[in-house]
């Protein structure tokens, strides 16, 4: 009876969540077009999630694409498949790593100091002060994170799409790999409907990094205790919420037997 009544809880506590992370989003998107958010504070976070998380990405970009090239030279070398190191290193980065890897390292860094920034605003009582100036907050605060992770989040995933894609390079060249026939199985196996269906991903990370943060922060606890619980389920939810939809986007844009 206990285990049934903890997985009640539970699932209350989930579709709850999910539901407050609806309203906070569809809000902060009909309130795009209202004006009653600051232009200020867009540009500060676009600067705050595109260009302070450049050299993080970059690095685990960079690596990621080195790895994907240890794990598949042996392989490919072994099978004579050589031709198609440069092709499937370039797939497995722009399909699912860059977008995925970009969308987890921002949730870390820029979803939880949203959720802090917010959870002490309510804290605070400025979120309480911008209803009694006839402000929503869910606009007001909203909107310029939401726009940010909207744009910001695609430029920084086709940026990794270049690094990942140029550290493999670097690897498979240091081991004898024909710089030419790299290219040529790039241009061969990589589609431009796989770059659109990777930045289209990188898209939807961002807004689920928002919501996930805004919605946290917004029903954060009293007390710096309530403030550190919601940072911690606003990178909790935002990378979870990334990885799920990451399955159901893949097998919408690249599922199944193509001829």
């Amino acid at each position: 009876m206990n285990l049934l009544s903890w997985i009640g809880r539970q699932a209350i506590e989930l579709f709850s969540t999910l539901g407050f992370f609806f309203i906070v989003g569809l809000k902060a998107f009909t309130g795009i077009f209202s004006g009653t958010w600051s232009r200020e504070d867009l540009f500060e976070q676009l600067e705050r999630v595109g260009v302070g998380s450049v050299l993080v990405v970059s690095i685990t970009s960079a690596f990621t694409g080195m790895v994907l090239a240890v794990q598949t030279l042996d392989q490919f070398v072994r099978f004579g498949a050589t031709g198609y190191i440069g092709g499937v290193i370039a797939l497995s980065m722009v399909r699912e790593m860059s977008p995925v890897l970009t969308g987890l390292v921002v949730s870390g860094r820029i979803g939880a100091a949203m959720a802090a920034e917010i959870g002490s605003m309510k804290v605070t009582e400025q979120i309480d002060a911008l209803r009694t100036f006839g402000l929503d907050p869910h606009v007001f605060v909203g909107v310029p994170r939401l726009l940010a992770g909207l744009v910001m989040l695609p430029v920084l995933t086709l940026f990794s799409f270049v690094i990942g894609i140029t550290g493999g390079f670097l690897y498979v060249a240091a081991h004898g790999v024909n710089a030419h026939l790299f290219r040529r199985s790039v241009e061969a196996l990589l589609a431009p409907s796989d770059i659109y269906g990777g930045l289209l991903k990188a898209a939807v990370f961002g807004v689920l990094i928002v919501v996930s943060a805004c919605g946290q922060g917004f029903m954060a606890g009293q007390g710096a205790r309530g403030v550190g619980t919601a940072t911690t389920k606003a990178v909790v939810w935002g990378n979870m919420l990334i990885l799920v939809f990451n399955y159901v986007l893949s097998s919408l844009l690249f599922g199944g037997i193509k001829g």
